[in-house]
């Protein structure tokens, strides 16, 4: 595998070996032992898969407190995919970094804990692969709005389809202290 390091410390596009021919292919999306030679000792505990239709952008979501790290990539389609740094003390905090995943080019993105994570889907419908270092706790649910001006991320959408929830997220700034992660 190849690992491909982005503007964020920890944040890293991983790109697997693929082994193929006229009939298909195969690859490793996970090894604990040659991820922990490359320095990623990680514990997955929960795995996720959701689908989003073209045109969706979900996120920015974080849980805190009990952060999950994020292993991500796309098995249909494609997204633009961004992590966000949110922990307090940071010499990154409010900075982002994304990745271009598809089911062509089968890359990953690791997303450490104590980052905020969205995508955006640009060919779907998108099935998306979530591999989670904590379990997912309803009360530790948070989020930051994916348009903050503060962060200025450049989503590759003009107008996407939002939930709710994401079209209501407070800005970064608005976010108390105490519900956000902490630099170490």
């Amino acid at each position: 595998m190849k690992l491909i390091k982005t503007a964020l410390e920890g944040c890293l596009v991983i790109e697997p070996r693929v082994h193929g021919d006229e009939r298909g292919f195969f690859y490793e999306s996970f090894n604990a032992g040659r991820f922990a030679e490359a320095g990623l000792d990680l514990n997955f505990v929960q795995t996720n898969v959701s689908r989003s239709a073209q045109g969706v952008l979900r996120g920015l979501h974080y849980q805190w407190p009990n952060p999950q790290g994020k292993l991500v990539s796309v098995l249909e389609g494609e997204v633009y995919d961004v992590a966000v740094d949110i922990r307090v003390g940071s010499p990154s905090f409010g900075q982002w970094a994304a990745a271009i995943l598809s089911a062509e080019n089968k890359r990953h993105f690791w997303v450490p804990e104590g980052f905020a994570h969205g995508f955006a889907v640009l060919e779907g419908p998108a099935t998306f692969l979530y591999q989670c270092t904590a379990l997912y706790d309803h009360a530790a649910d948070a989020g930051i709005r994916w348009n903050d001006a503060a962060l200025a991320i450049d989503w590759p959408l003009a107008r996407p389809s939002l939930s709710d929830k994401d079209e209501k997220a407070p800005f970064l700034a608005d976010v108390p202290a105490d519900r956000l992660p902490v630099f170490a």
